[in-house]
């Protein structure tokens, strides 16, 4: 549905051109979360916002865009390992607010494909 589209290889490459941001000492943001942690908690609220939003999904789209995701949680705990257990700076937070916002518009992109 869109790991294998152009626009995730794209948001694959933002996310490393950025991860310089994640080897920067900075201050903690005040939620007390790990940068694990937070990335899950976004990507996740996405989803279910995604979902809400399109109650026309059927239940085989909803397992595809699941397993979808647990592709890209997959590739972004391998890219951001080393990082992944120490407290998400504010700056760290906005860029994975960002990048979740962004993979909810590649699976929107994805669900408005699917039904034109």
């Amino acid at each position: 549905m869109v790991i294998d589209k152009t626009g995730y290889e794209h948001l694959i490459q933002f996310l490393a051109e950025n991860l310089s941001l994640f080897e920067q000492p900075g201050d903690p943001a005040a939620n007390h979360k790990t940068v694990g942690e937070f990335l899950e908690e976004r990507i996740a609220e996405q989803i279910i916002q995604l979902c809400t939003q399109h109650s026309e999904l059927e239940m085989n789209h909803r397992s595809i865009i699941i397993r979808e995701v647990d592709g890209i949680m997959y590739d972004f705990q391998e890219v951001l390992a080393s990082v992944l257990e120490q407290p998400v700076t504010l700056e760290q937070a906005e860029l994975i607010n960002e990048t979740a916002l962004l993979i909810k518009n590649l699976f929107d992109n994805a669900i408005a494909d699917l039904f034109d």
